[in-house]
């Protein structure tokens, strides 16, 4: 441990001459070193600073990470027209992170006007380049005609290239249109597939679906544990459709020990989230009408994603 930090702070030194003369690689460096506390006490500030520095001696991967900065507020006030500004000028230099950076402020109009044939503009720059998650974004939009006409030949084969590379957003996406044959045959083998990588990977509208596909025995042998297991994983996260139908499970026993005291938890979290089935289940379980519980399926019908809705773009690095 104490080599590791005195070779981080050997790294430090190591930049700080150089990046105190003016070179913007050994700036953009330097800032990095502060922006993650590595050889150095973490100083946003700092950062941003250096950041700055070379960004304006026209470092495009400085000026990505400068406009996330202005974006995210870190080291100095948030300014999403700052933002845009730089993710602009590292996009024009063919920084491919600043283009889906830039793609991401059309889209949710943030530092400019919402635009979606300029956000799809940026996405097809920066997923020709190789960009898993803009490629994601691409296929999306084809899937749902954003800002481009609508062609799920086209939507498959961007969805596949980020899906093969791991993209959670891009599996789920391929694992709706197999799911409902939406420009595909309909093959719900395949969607489970794709389901079950993106359910590994965290996202909860796959595990919700992989739930779904395993109780219905839909492209897969039936199998209530394994629902019953991703139905959990899904409902724990807070998805009030897979606390409804974990509430079913323990209501009518299946894959699980009848419970009803387990079925009116999951039910009321549910509930409290505004799911009208949860409420019609949880009034049915207080009134004895426990084989009335009805299940919700609705997220198999999804095609859209939305990678980070609540804190703007999903920023590139």
């Amino acid at each position: 441990m104490g080599k590791r930090l005195a070779d981080r702070e050997r790294v430090f030194r190591w930049f700080l001459g150089p990046a105190e003369r003016g070179d913007p690689y050994a700036q953009f460096n330097l800032a990095l070193l502060y922006k993650n506390g590595l050889g150095v006490e973490a100083d946003p500030r700092q950062a941003f600073g250096w950041m700055r520095m070379s960004a304006l001696q026209g470092l495009a991967f400085a000026q990505n990470q400068l406009g996330a900065m202005y974006y995210k507020g870190l080291g100095t006030a948030s300014n999403d027209a700052e933002a845009v500004y730089w993710f602009r000028r590292a996009a024009r230099q063919g920084e491919p992170s600043a283009q889906q950076n830039l793609g991401q402020m059309y889209r949710r109009g943030r530092g400019v006007p919402v635009n979606e044939e300029m956000a799809a503009r940026w996405f097809s720059r920066a997923a020709e380049q190789g960009v898993a998650s803009a490629q994601a974004l691409l296929g999306e939009a084809y899937l749902n005609g954003r800002g481009v006409a609508p062609d799920c030949k086209l939507a498959q084969a961007w969805l596949r290239k980020a899906a093969v590379r791991g993209e959670i957003h891009a599996q789920c996406l391929l694992g709706s249109m197999y799911a409902h044959g939406s420009g595909v045959t309909r093959d719900a083998g395949q969607a489970l597939m794709w389901y079950i990588l993106a359910a590994q990977g965290g996202s909860v509208q796959a595990q919700f679906s992989v739930a779904v596909l395993y109780a219905n025995g839909d492209g897969v042998q039936r199998d209530l544990a394994q629902a019953v297991h991703w139905y959990r994983s899904a409902a724990e996260k807070g998805d009030a459709a897979a606390q409804n139908n974990l509430g079913v499970l323990y209501a009518t026993g299946q894959g699980v020990a009848r419970d009803p005291a387990q079925a009116l938890r999951w039910y009321r979290r549910a509930a409290v989230q505004g799911h009208v089935l949860a409420k019609q289940n949880l009034d049915g379980l207080r009134g004895g009408d426990i084989g009335a519980a009805l299940p919700d399926e609705h997220f198999l019908a999804r095609t859209e994603f939305d990678p980070d809705a609540r804190n703007g773009p999903h920023l590139a690095g």
